[in-house]
């Protein structure tokens, strides 16, 4: 592994996002989603589940009276809440928002133990408890969120209160757990944790907490098992054959021999990043082997074309390669996160464009279909094909929704959300030494230091409507190299520096654009973006004889109040006339896509007839609206399909 090619985000406080597409999802952020979530929070949403989160903190704190309401893992909720808050504070300073935010953290340091432990299930529920299954009830699942938001707040804010907090609930946790004799030689069920102790590593350049991330990741899979031994200690045995075995926690065999997705969705997008921080951190190759195929078996044979990942209900898994059914697909919010997550720290492993491909197609795609426009309601499951109908008749569809909740039970993904668009701004760019990479194009003013001297630029564009991106030079050091990602899905682009023919070079999906720079130079990017219809490998089975239509990163998606009923009727060719049209008070604002395709008819079915081998079907013409997927579901419960029959 060459340290020479890792890369650093840079900090969301340097990144100014404005007048764009991200933009526009940060205001719904801070006007919408983060007080909306404050009220499920605490519980004040009409006919919604209650959250129980705030009040169990002050039951915990000894502030109420009362019994632990919720899931085990509630307090996340508020973990991410915070963590949301914190990112959205740097570039939106809301005084009255941090006064919440510190009282909230005042409320959880009351109820933390004096040992450090914190976890108000446990706190509740029989503290003599703790640590007595770590496989199944998420005490380092909640510490991990509770410590990304301590990290995230602390950078945005200054202030340590909750740093403090949770640098002892870590203490704590290593004096438990851990590779010395009289320890627990155990790992978290649900990961996150390890990825949560590199970023305090990185604040505090304590080798301790690296060390704890790093025994995590090493201790995961080894035998004799630890999940086993616990299962049977609490009469809870593993059943190998069971869909919670250990392969649902990445646990059956060590990590670095593990090439395929497996288990739970979230906790292996979780567990993955964690691996690819680790791997940088300690210089691990063989961990960094590991993630690469790991990366390679997701994103080669595993994912959806929307970028979501976790096909199974049945254990909110990943099932098997090229297994992709597009009605029963689990394809949970967080999981879409969590794969966003794990291609930024590829990313910064080394700079390649196909990170970056991915993570533009998740926060295009899979991970902003699970919230409404307005940002008050949510979907914990993606699919890419919906009859509603069939999701209240049919009980295998149960998990799958034709309309967003105002809230769930187990609501982790809605606050994942929030955290998400809240650091947008830190996806953007990445550095190593002089050289900048652009990783997503939107409208922003970026002001960094390098090496070599400070940079600043400007980006105009209408991505991912429009494919324009201009840049102006503010200042740059002359030794700054500047690297463009190359969409994948682009074919063809115009580059020019300064009016003429850009001179670049091309290397492993990023232009390197080796000019000595100075104040006042402009780069022009132009990417050409028609109308794509795609085809999936023929070894998806639910998308044989099927194209899906997409412009830019944009998936796009036939939904009922434009093209009727039947959409499983509908063909089309793949080289059909498309026309776009930029329509501003549509969904929010979108580029809309219209073409002319063909249904399949009958000319007449006697409706008590189920089986004629006489009939014969024709086609009659039908005009089609496509509209991003993101998108759907906002005009109520309607029919939806992503992939439509090819009309060959």
């Amino acid at each position: 592994m060459e340290k020479t090619q890792f890369t650093t985000p840079v900090p969301v406080k340097d990144v100014r996002v404005h007048d764009s597409f991200f933009s526009d999802l940060m205001k719904i952020t801070v006007e919408k989603l983060i007080p909306y979530q404050w009220r499920a929070l605490n519980d004040e949403i009409p006919d919604a589940e209650p959250s129980y989160c705030m009040r169990n903190f002050k039951i915990a704190a000894g502030l109420e009276q009362g019994k632990h309401g919720g899931m085990v893992f509630q307090d996340s909720d508020l973990a991410k809440w915070i963590e949301a808050v914190a990112y959205s504070l740097i570039w939106n300073p809301d005084a009255a928002l941090e006064q919440t935010a510190d009282e909230a953290i005042d409320l959880i340091a009351r109820a933390q133990l004096p040992d450090g432990y914190l976890d108000t299930y446990y706190i509740l529920n029989g503290i003599e408890n703790r640590w007595t299954n770590t496989k199944d009830n998420h005490e380092m699942y909640c510490a991990g969120h509770m410590l990304e938001a301590a990290v995230a707040y602390y950078q945005a804010t200054g202030k340590r209160k909750l740093l403090d907090v949770m640098i002892a609930c870590v203490a704590h946790i290593a004096s438990v757990i851990g590779p010395e004799e009289g320890k627990l030689h155990t790992y978290p069920g649900h990961e996150v944790l390890e990825m949560a102790l590199c970023k305090l590593y990185e604040v505090t350049r304590d080798e301790r907490h690296l060390q704890l991330a790093k025994y995590f990741i090493d201790e995961r899979g080894a035998s004799p098992s630890y999940f086993v031994a616990e299962g049977e200690r609490n009469n809870r045995p593993v059943n190998p054959r069971s869909a919670f075995n250990l392969h649902y926690y990445q646990a059956d065999r060590p990590v670095r021999e593990q090439d395929t997705a497996q288990g739970h969705a979230v906790r292996a997008g979780y567990l993955y990043s964690g691996m690819a921080d680790v791997a940088r951190l300690t210089e691990d190759d063989s961990l960094y082997e590991a993630c690469c195929k790991l990366w390679y078996d997701i994103t080669r044979r595993q994912m959806y074309l929307t970028g979501t990942i976790g096909q199974s209900a049945m254990a909110e898994s990943f099932s098997f390669d090229y297994d992709l059914p597009n009605d029963l697909v689990y394809g949970e919010t967080c999981a879409a996160i969590s794969l966003a997550f794990f291609a930024q720290r590829m990313l910064r492993l080394a700079p390649r464009g196909e990170y970056g491909d991915i993570m533009e197609r998740v926060l295009y795609n899979g991970s902003i279909s699970g919230m409404s426009l307005d940002g008050t309601k949510f979907f914990y499951v993606n699919p890419l094909e919906v009859d509603p109908i069939r999701c209240e008749k049919n009980h295998q569809f149960r998990h799958v929704k034709p309309e967003r909740q105002k809230w769930f039970g187990c609501a982790c993904c809605p606050p994942n959300l929030g955290r998400l668009l809240a650091s947008l701004p830190g996806y953007l760019y990445h550095t190593s030494g002089n050289t900048v990479f652009v990783n997503l194009y939107t409208t922003n003013d970026l002001k960094t230091k390098l090496p070599s001297g400070e940079v600043a630029l400007s980006m105009k564009t209408n991505y991912p409507w429009d494919g324009k991106i201009s840049m102006k030079i503010d200042a740059a050091p002359q030794e700054m190299l500047l690297a463009l990602r190359k969409p994948g899905w682009c074919r063809t682009f115009t580059l020019m520096v300064n009016g003429a023919v850009a001179d670049y070079t091309l290397r492993d999906g990023f232009l390197y654009l080796a000019y000595s720079w100075s104040a006042g130079d402009c780069v022009e990017f132009v990417l050409d973006m028609p109308v794509e219809t795609v085809r999936a490998n023929p070894r998806v089975a639910e998308d044989i004889g099927k194209i899906a239509v997409q412009r830019g990163p944009v998936v796009y998606c036939l939904e009922e109040p434009d093209n009727g009923k039947n959409l499983q009727r509908i063909y089309l060719q793949a080289d059909a006339a498309f026309a776009c049209r930029y329509e501003p008070e549509a969904l929010g604002g979108i580029v809309s896509i219209e073409t002319d395709g063909e249904e399949l008819i009958f000319a007449s079915w006697d409706d008590d007839v189920l089986y004629d081998g006489q009939k014969s079907p024709s086609f009659q013409p039908r005009h089609l609206r496509f509209i991003p997927y993101y998108a759907w579901a906002n005009r109520g419960p309607a029919e939806m399909t992503v992939w439509v029959r090819e009309k060959l």
